[in-house]
């Protein structure tokens, strides 16, 4: 029992001392109302990722029903501009038939408040992951891919949030470092 707790005081203490810290929760302006994820495909994974992942930070969240209203003016919008799926071959055997590829994922994206104003500038995020698919046995090559676009999703989704999370971490920063205005002189 002993020995136990002195390895895990020293798993602690190595772990203490090598830098590693828990991820922080997802920062938001504190100003920001509800938010609402849009995207051309309202119902993709993706969204209800970017849904799950926002309410997990502690954001409301409105649900989006695909179509754009007079109420948008209320709420931040994160806007999923596009996705887009690619299976790009990376190894052909001697017949030249391709047995591996390279499944790439890319998301355009912006995040701006209810008055229109960026908090997040439109940018596109990429991932992939490369899988082998014999053209002789393909058998389970859907199965590993499906497999693959699910982890790529959520990767995308977490990707997405903390792209949102160092730009308001750093404006939060730069807002904390600047001078304090000089009071208005009174006579």
């Amino acid at each position: 029992m002993t020995r136990i707790l002195i390895a895990l005081i020293l798993a602690t203490s190595l772990l203490t001392g090598c830098g590693f810290h828990l991820r922080n929760k997802l920062s938001l302006p504190a100003d920001l109302p509800a938010v609402k994820v849009e995207s051309s495909a309202p119902y993709s994974e993706l969204v209800k990722l970017l849904n799950r992942g926002l309410r997990a930070s502690g954001a409301t969240v409105v649900e989006s029903d695909g179509s754009a209203g007079k109420d948008d003016a209320q709420y931040a919008r994160l806007q999923v501009r596009s996705e887009r799926w690619g299976d790009l071959p990376i190894a052909i055997d001697t017949q030249g038939r391709a047995q591996e590829y390279s499944l790439r994922y890319a998301v355009v994206f912006s995040f701006v408040r209810p008055d229109g104003s960026v908090i997040v500038p439109e940018q596109a995020v990429e991932l992939s992951r490369d899988y082998v698919s014999p053209p002789e046995d393909a058998t389970g090559t859907t199965t590993e891919r499906e497999i693959l676009a699910d982890e790529l999703r959520r990767e995308m989704s977490a990707s997405i949030l903390r792209r949102i999370d160092s730009v308001v971490r750093a404006e939060l920063e730069k807002q904390k470092n600047q001078p304090a205005p000089a009071p208005a002189p009174t006579h």
